[in-house]
């Protein structure tokens, strides 16, 4: 693993989310070949579902750019029926749905016309709530992709990226570290990037070991800090 590159400071991070940008690997790459195939797609909507930060918006992001789809707001869908049902949706995440009958008109529309619909959402439709049994079996017959668990590869990449998106240099011990203690999700990177990104601003530290040790111990909930830590 090479380390961490230097950035130019900045007062924002806005999170990198173009193609170039996704990282490839065995727990996604499933759902990267499912969003490369469209418009071949064998039914009108596809579910991407995964743990939180898993990437599914930024696929999402990256296929409704390649699609020109329009992203419509779960809470609204009752107000889509003079939408064009030829081209493409996004709804992330679908998850809990809030209303089942619009969002089986909009199926049904979009199935009639050739548009097509990504869902996101944490769980598979199988153990969604779902009390209309039309839109529950169109639902539960369209393609479902996993996102898988992340593999060590996955995960310090995923952590460079996310420091790298708030541009912020840190020492590849800091990522062996990490890697080698902490909860092994995307949502667990999430936390403790930002974490570690706070605790520098307010400490005016620069991001180490020792850092990365108090971190992890908020994330923990341990709240005592060792008296090294606050030496270091």
């Amino acid at each position: 693993m090479s380390g961490a590159r230097q950035l130019p400071l900045t007062f924002t991070h806005d999170p990198a989310s173009g193609l170039e940008d996704f990282m490839p690997a065995e727990s996604n790459e499933d759902a990267l070949a499912w969003l490369k195939r469209w418009p071949d797609w064998p039914a009108p909507v596809l579910v991407l579902y995964g743990p939180k930060g898993a990437g599914k918006s930024h696929l999402a992001a990256i296929w409704a750019a390649g699609s020109r789809a329009l992203t419509l707001d779960r809470q609204g869908l009752g107000d889509t029926l003079d939408l064009d049902a030829s081209r493409c949706y996004l709804v992330d995440p679908a998850e809990p749905v809030v209303d089942e009958i619009a969002l089986l008109q909009l199926y049904n529309r979009l199935r009639e016309d050739g548009g097509h619909l990504l869902l996101t959402a944490r769980r598979p439709v199988a153990k969604w709530t779902i009390d209309l049994p039309d839109l529950r079996s169109r639902l539960a017959a369209a393609p479902s992709i996993a996102i898988g668990a992340p593999d060590d590869q996955l995960l310090a990449a995923l952590l460079l990226k996310l420091f790298d998106d708030r541009q912020l240099k840190v020492p590849e011990p800091v990522i062996r570290y990490l890697l080698t203690h902490m909860e092994r999700s995307f949502e667990a990177a999430h936390g403790l990037v930002a974490t570690l990104d706070h605790l520098s601003l307010t400490r005016q530290r620069p991001i180490t070991v020792p850092l990365a040790r108090i971190a992890l111990d908020r994330s923990m909930g341990r709240d005592a800090e060792r008296a090294d830590d606050r030496q270091s």
